[in-house]
């Protein structure tokens, strides 16, 4: 990035990354603009130049057109496409032709984040024929698993709680705003501590069970939960629950698997605890005649499951690419990146239970390799080190030409 760019940075994560990032386009010799929405936003963003935004979300369109008009941003930075504010900010972006650079959490996981042109997820502008992939990756280098890196849950927490500490003076400060999240702070944080508290005695337990069904060597069938509050279950899939999708789940499972075959549920290690998946599966494990059959857990090693399973289930899941790497068929119930012909599972889930099509090894070899290079960058967004390796490698994805339109323009857009 030689020429001289002006960012606007908007809201991203509870983390230090956007903020190491705009030191770094500085230190580069670019402009680097910011909007802070929230006491949480301006914490991180610590003493570097910002404007406050302290008004409702009707009178956001006027303040960021003046913003645009008077300081003629090249590129808008944010992270998720799906927050009230971004989705506003870039509709306001593309008036004025501006770049938008949308980030995520990895697609490839772990190891990588996400940073894609106008979009990411379900609005992601990688194509869905499986033909491009295996002509583009001849050209690619082999980008493997990148070099490791490894977030403690505890930093993590401890990042997302001084951000909704600092948040608790929103009423004084930004009396206007309004979380995109479906609940407080504090109720997650409650739901948490009690879940946190239980989940030693639920890990042995949870061992013991896996341990049988492994031992077993029965057909078994693995349906990892999503959060209710994730972009791709909100947005990007028709469901509104993740107790529909178990639902429905069961309900074919009860109808068209083979009698011998058994289902495991694993929750969401980052789930709230808010909503009793245990007791809603055993309620359905009652009505559908399924005891013995269908099995919960609140934790596991979802790559050694997938060694062992006979098929995988997901929404939208970046566990899907998982499930994928071990060459387990997989089932998508919405269309995340990954549901292509060759891929996931071609039949219906009714039909997946006695057929689960198994993923064809060099194409998924191909399109990992390709999504990597149009849309990945390596390191994390929460450790020291990882936010360091992300910084430099995202910088090739907030080229001019992304890499992606690169690649459209060398092999032909699909």
């Amino acid at each position: 990035m030689n020429a001289r760019r002006s960012f606007l940075f908007l809201q991203g994560l509870a983390s230090p990354f956007f903020s190491r990032l705009a030191d770094r386009l500085r230190t580069d010799g670019h402009a680097v603009h910011r909007i802070n929405f929230c006491a949480g936003d301006a914490a991180l963003w610590g003493k570097r130049p910002a404007w406050s935004f302290r008004h409702g979300l009707e009178g956001l369109g006027a303040f960021l057109e003046s913003r645009f008009q008077t300081h003629g941003f090249s590129d808008l930075i944010l992270f998720g496409d799906q927050r009230p504010i971004h989705r506003l900010a870039m509709g306001v972006a593309r008036t004025f032709g501006t770049r938008v650079h949308v980030f995520d959490e990895g697609y490839v996981r772990p190891n990588w984040i996400t940073c894609e042109r106008d979009g990411v997820n379900g609005h992601s502008g990688l194509p869905r024929d499986p033909g491009w992939y295996l002509t583009v990756n001849l050209a690619l280098p082999n980008y493997g698993d990148g070099r490791p890196v490894r977030v403690p849950l505890r930093v993590r927490a401890a990042q997302d709680i001084a951000y909704h500490v600092a948040n608790a003076v929103n009423p004084v400060v930004y009396p206007n705003y309004r979380t995109h999240r479906p609940r407080p702070a504090v109720v997650e944080y409650a739901g948490w501590a009690r879940r946190f508290t239980q989940l030693s005695v639920r890990e042995r337990a949870d061992r013991r069970l896996i341990h049988r069904l492994l031992a077993q060597g029965r057909r078994l069938f693995i349906l990892p939960l999503q959060l209710n509050s994730d972009a791709q279950i909100v947005h990007h899939s028709p469901f509104r629950h993740m107790a529909d999708v178990i639902t429905l789940v069961l309900k074919s499972f009860a109808w068209h698997a083979p009698p011998e075959t058994q289902i495991l549920i694993k929750n969401h290690p980052l789930d709230t605890g808010l909503f009793p998946y245990r007791r809603h599966i055993a309620r359905l494990t009652r009505e559908l005649d399924l005891r013995g059959r269908v099995h919960y857990v609140e934790s596991g090693h979802l790559p050694t499951l997938f060694k062992h399973a006979a098929g995988v289930v997901v929404v939208n899941s970046t566990v899907g690419l998982s499930a994928l790497h071990q060459g387990r068929p997989t089932k998508a119930l919405a269309t995340p990146i990954y549901d292509l012909p060759g891929l996931t599972s071609g039949t219906d889930l009714d039909g997946f239970w006695r057929h689960p099509d198994p993923p064809d090894r060099r194409l998924f070899r191909a399109f990992r390799n390709t999504v990597i290079h149009a849309t990945q960058a390596n390191g994390d967004l929460f450790s020291r080190e990882g936010i360091a390796m992300a910084v430099d490698g995202c910088l090739r994805l907030l080229a001019e030409q992304s890499p992606l339109e690169e690649l459209f323009e060398r092999f032909g857009r699909p």
